[in-house]
C-alpha cells in the first residue's frame, strides 16, 4: 500500500488562513521527506500544481517512485487565477488555461506509470445521466492523453 498527500495550491484558501499549511509541490515533498517512509508519496493535481505557481521543471526533477497517483483538471476561462474557487473547474484540456501537455510531458519523462484521473467538479457534468458524463471525461482524458503522443 502507499499513501497519497496532495497539496492544496488554491489561492483563495490560503487568504485570510492565520496558519497556511503545505500549499506547493516543494513543501510536501519536504514533509513528505520528514514523514520518512518510503510508501508515502505525492498525488499530483493539474489545478493545484497551477494554482500553486509550480512549474513543469518542478515536475522533471520527481521520480516514477514519489508520485501515487495524478489528478487532471482544466480551470474556467475568463476568470483571474486568484478568484478561481477549487470546486469549479473544467475537464481536462477544456480550457487550456492550464498547461496540460507540460504536466503531462514531464510525467512521460519522469517514467510514471500510475494511475490518473479527472476530477469533474462541473456543473455541466455532474447535471449529466452517468453514462453521458462518462462519455464526456472519457473524450476528455483521451484528448488530453493525445497531446503527449499517445
Amino acid at each position: 500500500l502507499r499513501f497519497g498527500l496532495e497539496y492544496v495550491g488554491t489561492q483563495r484558501v490560503l487568504v485570510g488562513r492565520k496558519y497556511p499549511f503545505v500549499h506547493t509541490l516543494a513543501e510536501t515533498r519536504e514533509l513528505i521527506a520528514e514523514i520518512g517512509y518510503n510508501h508515502v508519496g505525492l498525488v499530483l493535481d493539474s489545478w493545484h500544481w497551477w494554482q500553486a505557481g509550480d512549474t513543469v521543471a518542478e515536475l522533471r526533477a520527481l521520480k516514477n517512485a514519489e508520485i501515487v497517483s495524478v489528478d487532471l483538471n482544466d480551470a474556467p476561462k475568463d476568470l483571474a487565477k486568484g478568484q478561481q474557487k477549487d470546486g469549479e473547474r473544467e475537464l481536462p484540456v477544456a480550457t487550456g488555461v492550464i498547461d496540460t501537455a507540460g504536466f503531462l510531458g514531464a510525467l512521460v519523462a519522469v517514467g510514471y506509470d500510475g494511475p490518473m484521473r479527472a476530477e469533474p467538479f462541473n456543473k455541466a457534468v455532474n447535471a449529466l445521466d452517468n453514462e453521458p458524463a462518462c462519455a464526456v471525461v472519457i473524450a476528455a482524458m483521451r484528448q488530453a492523453v493525445g497531446l503527449i503522443g499517445g
